[in-house]
Formats: C-alpha cells, structure tokens, sequence
C-alpha cells in the first residue's frame, strides 16, 4: 500500500499533461497529422491540456519530434 502511495504523489496533480506542437508536420505522414489534430492542436505554438492516460501518452510518443511537454 505504501509504494502505490508514492507512486501516486510522483505523477502531476490534477492528471493532465499540456503539449505543444512546435515543428511543421509539411513532411509528415497522413497518420502522424491525424494524431496531430487527434491530441487536439489546430496551429503551430499551440499548447492543450490533456488528460495523463496512456493513449494520450502513446500519441505524444509517436509525434515526439514535432511536440513538447510543457511544464
């Protein structure tokens, strides 16, 4: 019980990580745009906050060269 505790002070309160598309997707495959526009961002700079889940995390990891996690 103790360890799920601290596991679950470790992660963000609240449950959300905010992105930001900061790299053109111009040369990009199609399913890379669409998850892209599927995390929510609709321009360049634009940061959304989304919940912490592990698809959402999956995403982030597919487009990790055109997004960051901003704090």
């Amino acid at each position: 019980m103790a360890v799920k505790k601290k596991a679950a002070e470790g992660q963000k309160s609240g449950g959300t990580v905010k992105v930001k598309w900061v790299v053109s997707f111009i040369s990009c495959t199609d399913d890379m745009r669409q998850t892209i526009r599927g995390l929510g961002l609709r321009r360049m700079h634009q940061v959304v906050e989304r919940e912490d889940t592990p698809s959402v995390r999956g995403m982030i990891h597919k487009v990790r060269h055109l997004v960051e996690v901003v704090e």
